[in-house]
This record gives C-alpha cells, sequence and structure tokens, in this order.
C-alpha cells in the first residue's frame, strides 16, 4: 500500500487544508477508471453521488480569467455524497459537524499519475466517517 500526502491536492479538497490534512492512495490506471471505482465503492456502500464536482475542468476553463497558463491537474473530480446514517450521529454528538457534509472523495490526475483521497477529518465522532472515506479511497484503489 502506498500512502501520499499531497499538498496540492488542497485545491480540490478545499479549504486550507495543508498536506498533513490529506490522504491519498496511488492508482494504477486512467482517470476514468479510478472515477468509475469511487463511484462504485460509494454505490456498493448503499450511498448516493450527490454531486460530481468537475475541478479540473474549471481549472482549465478559467486559468485565462485569473491570469494564469498553469496547468495544475489533467483531470480532477471530486465526489460528494452523504450518510443520513453517520450523519445523524455525528451531528447529534457536535451539531456543528454539518461544517464537514457533504462528504467528498477526490480523484486527480497529475503528471501522468491518478491518485484518489479525502481531506482527514477532527478527532472525535468525525473519525467514523473519515473511516468511511478511507475504506472508499482504498477500494476505489486497489488498496
Amino acid at each position: 500500500m502506498r500512502r501520499i500526502l499531497w499538498a496540492a491536492l488542497t485545491v480540490i479538497a478545499g479549504g486550507t487544508a495543508s498536506a498533513q490534512d490529506v490522504v491519498t492512495y496511488a492508482f494504477d490506471g486512467s482517470f476514468d477508471d479510478a472515477t468509475f471505482g469511487v463511484e462504485s465503492a460509494i454505490v456498493g456502500k448503499g450511498l448516493v453521488v450527490d454531486y460530481v464536482s468537475h475541478v479540473g475542468e474549471m481549472l482549465d476553463r478559467t486559468g485565462k480569467d485569473v491570469g494564469s497558463d498553469v496547468t495544475i491537474f489533467e483531470a480532477a473530480d471530486v465526489f460528494l455524497f452523504c450518510s443520513a446514517v453517520l450523519s445523524r450521529k455525528v451531528m447529534e454528538a457536535d451539531p456543528s459537524n454539518i461544517a464537514h457534509c457533504p462528504y467528498g472523495v477526490f480523484v486527480a490526475e497529475r503528471g501522468g499519475m491518478v491518485e484518489i483521497g479525502y481531506r482527514i477529518l477532527p478527532e472525535g465522532p468525525m473519525q467514523e466517517v473519515q473511516a468511511l472515506l478511507d475504506s472508499i479511497a482504498r477500494e476505489a484503489s486497489g488498496q
């Protein structure tokens, strides 16, 4: 198993995350195969993908508008979803955990390397959600 912390992915993980706030797993295959794997892993857990954010396309589309010609990712998507059971559990424990919902798993290709990952969540009740994110990322990446 290869576990890599990749600071650049914080662009799609959101917030002000740093390298130690993101977990990624290398994927031995194409970006399309990785996105299929992530969606399948989410659905396989009885969850529904609410939205797929095409962050890579947005960055490409808006680069010139913000004065940049840098290509950050060849492709990057974030899969957003929720678990009614886990969300209720963590928000009953602390309603401010709403800040972490919906949950996201991302797929990014950079420099010919495809990775699947997620943002690390806070200690306490959110660790159960993090375990779910990790199981999805591991399953999708074949780890």
